[in-house]
């Protein structure tokens, strides 16, 4: 067969801007367009975002995603290349979709038919399971179409796609990051490839949705189940791959598996895009890496951070955030990363010391905001704290104000950053860590106040080694190592440590992530 040129849109849509996000599509189709590309997949739900969830409940914001569709095809009539695009299509269910679009009209749809419902996913809520595995004639390849989690089950669509004679399986997914979900993919779609003789074609979102971090690594595996191309995490990339008849390989028709998924061959959809005999050369903006990069988990999950944090208050409509930092180990990484995703110049860190914050605490923070190059505004609380016992007075009626003094302190700290933050538009980014939330060490009302708790799935052991890393990142003592090395402190009563009130960061965490990550029993628990 000829040589088939394949795009892989990693795009960073908005759940809920169809128009937004329809542009988008119209200006990755209209580049692959240029390009000279058979075929474009985009991301699962593109047009809507993902995860929609209950606006898919919306009739109106349904057929608004629909419109969208029409208006991707009216854009690319006369275009040359075949676009895969994810959409919420509406017959008599809803349907989490992939729409295949060429030539100004839609030449087949396909629905997705295993609907993870787990963990962070809901679909069955939302959609119907598909009930059809089509596979598409483009340009001269037999390409199969499927949808994130329809992948990852040897037995799925893409077994009955291969049998019926698919050469290219696509994939478009929304797949959320998670530390080793990298190595969890690569391994999968190696099998999936290999097992099937195919080569598949795995496209995927990237971006901030919320609390969901969408990583990109978009990638294609060729039917040997080796990685051909891979696009890089969390960026925005055209991944573009030019695939001759060895690379695809002859999957063929396995006439035993084929003829029990009762799908007839004339079922076959013919896109059959013009050929085109001289193809403009690839530029070097968009070729891929020839393989799977390698990462460290701190410098993924930093990365992960930084996106998540620019997507959360960008999409929000903010342009600046704030900091209340107090010279610790938390504020201090939750500021790295804000400078990284915002700009130094998008950032503001607050200092308010009270009569219970050393002289370290406070000089580390103005050393910090000076090596970040932030504006650090000062604002020290003891005058409204002495206001707020006055005016208690008789009401409290014991002599011991603990723990009452300590959130009192940080509720007015809450108070005065989110009085700043409706003065000056910013939004406030919270510092609370994984270990200190799953443990109820926090204020409610105090530092739980703000728009973006930026590390709060991240545990005390890993937010000092992605402190670590930023210095070996920026080969410099970008945070100061007195932050690093001093015991962690709330600095809320004289001479307290977060271990007066919590085991060891070192043993707590790894409890924590039996408990939170493992579902694990207390009896398992304490044998470990």
């Amino acid at each position: 067969m000829p040589e088939f040129r394949i795009a892989l849109a990693q795009i960073n849509p908005t759940v809920g801007d169809v128009q937004g996000n329809t542009d988008l599509v119209i200006e990755r189709i209209k580049e692959a367009e240029f390009l000279s590309c058979d075929l474009v997949a985009m991301p699962e739900l593109v047009i809507t975002g993902y995860p929609p969830e209950d606006l898919v409940l919306r009739r109106r914001f349904v057929e608004d995603n629909i419109e969208a569709i029409k208006r991707v095809c009216q854009s690319t009539s006369g275009f040359h290349v075949t676009a895969i695009v994810g959409f919420v299509d509406l017959q008599e269910f809803t349907y989490n979709a992939a729409a295949v679009i060429y030539n100004g009209s839609i030449a087949g749809i396909y629905h997705k038919k295993l609907l993870p419902n787990y963990g962070v996913f809901d679909e069955e809520r939302y959609f119907a399971a598909g009930t059809f595995d089509p596979v598409f004639d483009i340009a001269g390849a037999k390409v199969g179409v499927n949808i994130c989690e329809d992948i990852w089950h040897p037995s799925g669509p893409i077994q009955t796609q291969a049998a019926a004679g698919a050469q290219i399986i696509v994939n478009i997914n929304g797949s959320p990051f998670h530390m080793g979900k990298r190595e969890l993919r690569e391994k999968m779609l190696a099998a999936r490839a290999a097992e099937n003789s195919v080569t598949v074609c795995y496209c995927n979102m990237v971006g901030g949705q919320d609390s969901l971090i969408f990583d990109g690594g978009s990638m294609i595996h060729g039917p040997d189940g080796k990685c051909i191309v891979s696009a890089p995490l969390f960026c925005e990339k055209m991944l573009v791959a030019d695939l001759d008849g060895e690379t695809i390989g002859l999957a063929g028709q396995d006439s035993d598996r084929y003829n029990e998924s009762n799908i007839d061959l004339d079922s076959l959809i013919s896109v059959s895009a013009i050929e085109t005999k001289e193809r403009n050369t690839l530029p070097e903006s968009v070729l891929g890496i020839s393989e799977i990069t390698t990462a460290s988990t701190e410098e993924m999950v930093y990365n992960a951070l930084v996106l998540g944090t620019r997507d959360y208050v960008r999409k929000t409509g903010f342009n600046e955030a704030v900091i209340a930092l107090s010279g610790g180990i938390d504020s201090t990484l939750t500021a790295a990363i804000a400078v990284d995703a915002l700009g130094a110049n998008n950032v503001t860190g607050v200092s308010m010391p009270s009569r219970y914050s050393s002289e370290g605490s406070i000089s580390d923070a103005m050393k910090l905001a000076e090596n970040l190059d932030i504006k650090l505004i000062s604002v020290p609380i003891e005058e409204p704290l002495n206001a707020f016992l006055k005016v208690l007075g008789k009401a409290i009626e014991t002599v011991d104000l603990n723990p009452t003094v300590e959130n009192l302190q940080a509720r007015i700290r809450g108070t005065i950053m989110m009085a700043l933050s409706n003065q000056k538009n910013w939004l406030v980014l919270t510092t609370g860590n994984k270990s200190e939330s799953a443990t109820g060490y926090t204020t409610l009302y105090g530092d739980m106040t703000g728009g973006l708790a930026v590390i709060q799935d991240v545990p005390k052991m890993l937010v000092y080694q992605l402190a670590r890393y930023v210095n070996e990142r920026n080969r410099s003592e970008l945070i100061p190592v007195s932050i690093i090395t001093k015991p962690p402190s709330a600095e809320l009563r004289p001479n307290q440590f977060d271990e007066d009130s919590l085991m060891a960061y070192e043993k707590l965490d790894p409890i924590l992530q039996l408990f939170v990550e493992e579902d694990r029993t207390l009896e398992e628990i304490a044998a470990e």
